[in-house]
């Protein structure tokens, strides 16, 4: 049954392009077996004759196939990658004039006065990374605490929009936490006001101006929040504080339904003096087995640790192994892209990426599948790191919130260069389907994540986009 599983999903894959197949002058039967390799290879088998049968083919294209396919099989590493074809170039793509500024900031850290100057930067990541790097040495810096007052005091009721190259709660957010570290007394009651905010993304930032605050009362309330990136920042803010005090809230949250709360929860139980924490965390661990959903590994093992177990009791669900459609399509370099268009909420706009099957066939056939799927509308940028990435594509807006089953890795000779797109992972093998786009050159990611796209549209709508932007849907270009 197994065999004719696969068979059945090989033809499929292959009527679904047959435009290509002729292009490249390959029959049925090569691209049969074209299909057994990326199968053979995402099963890690190194046992399957399709290996040998392709390593000897009459075609040099299947030869690489097939020998890139056991190099990825053999080594996770993938450290022979640089012999193979390199393919072509990802678009060289210059940068906007602002992130000098924003890089020159780091070196600027303690010097208070431009600290205060960069707060009224033309571009706003220029003015929210000033914010961020403020300490409390600047709290004589009577414009910088100004500033800082007023981003705080301007927060609208409604934060849910913004225009291209403004914000909307941004402002507000990070400038309570670097108020909380120059002027405490003054921002104490902005925190509290902006901990009952109706976005979410607001509380979060609220607690973390009170883990600066060391305000308890304020993080045990957040611990409670209904969104569960709250309460993972509170109860994370809120362990350090007072320890095993408020283990109560703790085991409270392990009833949480996203895996970042759940997570924060049994780190911050982990050595608990409560004899009912080992059976509830135990109980709690079972409820997440039977999710069966690889990504939220980190939570299982987290509860196995709170229980006083090994994390090789974990019990992730089998892979399931099949060639997603145009797998072998994008193996013989189809030309298949993907346009992200920005939410009207997030300043609208809309990049463009081309899949590179070439070096990633199968993940990149399984991201289109995704997108064809709708799995993305409607999804958030949740990180945004302005020199260096933005990642999002999380059905929980967080890192721990992912497909539910892993992607394997298959690194490749892309480097990971401004504009790429590469996968978010928690170790080998362990693709959650979440995107990064690379800002800047990150070479020192290629030994470990795979690139599958680049962008070939839009880097400016990419370099604006703004912690909590969303994606108003992920389409096939036609």
């Amino acid at each position: 049954m197994h065999r004719l599983a696969t068979r059945i999903a090989l033809l499929i894959a292959l009527s679904v392009f047959p435009g290509a197949l002729a292009a490249q002058n390959l029959s049925t039967q090569d691209s049969a077996l074209i299909g057994r390799i990326l199968l053979a290879e995402d099963r890690r088998d190194s046992t399957d004759a399709a290996l040998g049968e392709g390593s000897g083919h009459g075609d040099a294209r299947i030869r690489v196939l097939a020998l890139r396919a056991h190099g990825r099989i053999r080594d996770p590493r993938f450290s022979t990658r640089d012999s193979l074809p390199a393919g072509h170039a990802p678009v060289a793509w210059p940068e906007p004039a602002w992130r000098l500024r924003y890089r020159a900031l780091t070196a600027q850290r303690g010097d208070c006065p431009a600290l205060a100057a960069a707060l009224a930067d033309s571009a706003w990541p220029v003015r929210l990374r000033a914010a961020d790097l403020v300490t409390e040495t600047c709290a004589t810096e009577d414009a910088l605490a100004s500033t800082l007052r007023r981003w705080v005091d301007a927060l609208p009721a409604d934060a849910s929009r913004r225009t291209r190259g403004k914000v909307s709660w941004h402002a507000a957010a990070h400038g309570v936490v670097a108020l909380a570290r120059v002027r405490p007394h003054e921002a104490r009651p902005r925190m509290r006001k902006l901990a009952t905010h109706r976005r979410w993304e607001v509380r979060a930032y609220a607690a973390r101006a009170a883990a600066v605050l060391s305000d308890a009362a304020t993080l045990r309330t957040l611990a409670r929040d209904t969104n569960d990136n709250v309460k993972e920042v509170a109860i994370e803010s809120l362990a350090k504080l007072t320890g095993h005090a408020d283990d109560e809230i703790f085991l409270a949250a392990l009833g949480a339904s996203g895996a970042q709360a759940v997570r924060a929860a049994a780190i911050a139980l982990k050595g608990s003096p409560r004899a009912d924490v080992a059976a509830k965390a135990s109980a709690t661990f079972e409820r997440w087995v039977g999710r069966a959903n690889a990504s939220e590994r980190d939570v299982r093992a987290a509860l196995l640790e709170a229980a006083g177990r090994p994390v090789s009791d974990d019990r992730p669900p089998p892979p399931h192994v099949e060639l997603p459609p145009q797998a072998v399509a994008l193996a013989l370099g189809a030309d298949i892209r993907l346009r992200v268009t920005m939410a009207q909420s997030s300043g609208g706009g809309s990049f463009v990426v081309r899949l590179r099957g070439d070096v990633a066939p199968v993940m990149a056939a399984r991201i289109l599948a995704l997108a064809r799927s709708g799995y993305y509308d409607g999804l958030g940028w949740h990180r945004v790191e302005h020199d260096f990435v933005i990642q999002g594509g999380s059905p929980g807006a967080n890192e721990y919130v992912g497909l539910a089953q892993y992607l394997r890795d298959e690194l490749g000779t892309v480097p990971h260069v401004r504009g790429t797109v590469g996968m978010s992972t928690r170790g080998h093998d362990t693709g959650d389907a979440q995107w990064f786009i690379n800002l800047k050159d990150n070479l020192r990611l290629n030994r470990d994540y795979t690139v599958f796209a680049e962008v070939i549209e839009g880097i400016d709508v990419v370099d604006g986009i703004l912690e909590g932007d969303v994606m108003a849907r992920v389409t096939v270009e036609r």
